[in-house]
């Protein structure tokens, strides 16, 4: 999910520097792509991840239960 973020605001970052457009001293492409490595970076690292919510943390073998 974070890369997805990650890839959007690099999108946004090459959009603004093709267009030359001024969105103010905070958005420049510079600023976004040091948000895109960002999130990269927590992608990458594992942040965002699998979860027992979302049916990650799955064990090998299948079934917990003991036969």
């Amino acid at each position: 999910m974070l890369a997805l973020v990650a890839a959007a605001i690099f999108a946004l970052a090459l959009l603004l520097d093709l267009l030359e457009a001024n969105l103010g001293d905070a958005f420049t492409p510079q600023t976004l792509m040091f948000a895109g490595l960002f999130f990269l970076a927590l992608h990458l690292g594992g942040v965002g991840g699998s979860s027992p919510v979302n049916g990650g943390w799955r064990g090998r073998g299948g079934s917990s239960r003991r036969r």
